[in-house]
């Protein structure tokens, strides 16, 4: 099977953007861990697959796979790229449109400096729903994570997360607690790890352990759920810019049910073809 691609990064986390309207496809784990493979494959974070949506609401659907071969519900990174993709391709010539993804509706829009604006939706910070074992709801909770007691807050942005404040990020142990919170047995379905440095009330500095993928250069709804557990600890105000080691976001959330806003870069790399 010969696969058309493209390559494509979001502040530095970066994408294998497939059309799957255009091209039939039959992308087993297998075949998506040798796409993602940096040595043997093309490399990426993730692969995006481009489909039609068979909702009424939506224009397309947005599927996402990890570099280990697994489907997750959502990639805000990935969605800036997903609005930028169909526009290149002409697959739509809408300047915001509807996304069906596993998690939900989101609206990717183009802006006119070039960058993309996300509406996330709104942030889940119940347990169950994120789902995260803990007998409360309440934003700092106690993490064991082997013997340390790690302070983190939980919570989904379509996503897991558990985000932990840190003194200096590039200091942080996200290598070895990474994989460890990711895996940790209070969260059924695995979580995304963050470790943020709180500069001032509108900056803050973030590194990711994805889910599936390790430590990535930026990760979309991780600087996501970093802002609004700020927020709600009242470390951060209302739009926080955050600097990852790929690049610059921006996110915005006035607080309860109201969306969380994503502004950065979404850059078309190369395309070429792949024989699976």
């Amino acid at each position: 099977m010969t696969l058309k691609f493209t390559k494509m990064h979001g502040a530095g986390n970066d994408f294998v953007v497939i059309d799957g309207i255009r091209q039939l496809l039959s992308l087993t784990p297998e075949k998506l861990r040798l796409i993602a493979d940096r040595h043997f494959g093309i490399g990426c974070d993730q692969i995006l697959l481009v489909e039609d949506s068979q909702r009424h609401d939506a224009d397309f659907r947005y599927r996402i796979f990890n570099a280990d071969g697994g489907e997750v519900e959502q990639c805000g990174n990935g969605a800036r790229c997903f609005v930028r993709f169909v526009h290149e391709k002409k697959l739509t010539s809408k300047k915001e449109i509807v996304v069906e993804t596993k998690s939900g509706l989101i609206s990717p829009k183009l802006e006119d400096d070039g960058r993309v604006t996300v509406n996330m939706g709104a942030p889940v910070f119940e347990s169950a729903r994120i789902p995260f074992v803990s007998d409360s709801d309440e934003i700092t909770q106690t993490l064991d994570v082997e013997g340390l007691a790690v302070q983190i807050s939980a919570v989904s942005m379509g996503n897991p997360h558990a985000v932990q404040v840190v003194t200096d990020v590039d200091a942080a142990p996200v290598l070895q607690q990474g994989p460890l919170i990711e895996n940790h047995t209070r969260f059924p379905k695995r979580v995304n790890a963050g470790f943020m440095q709180v500069l001032d009330r509108a900056h803050i500095k973030l590194r990711v352990y994805e889910r599936g993928a390790g430590e990535t250069l930026s990760c979309g709804t991780g600087a996501c759920a970093a802002v609004v557990t700020g927020i709600r600890r009242g470390l951060l105000d209302d739009t926080v810019h955050v600097a990852t080691r790929g690049g610059a976001l921006t996110i915005t959330w006035y607080g309860g049910t109201n969306p969380v806003l994503m502004t950065g870069p979404a850059i078309t790399v190369f395309e070429g073809e792949i024989n699976l």
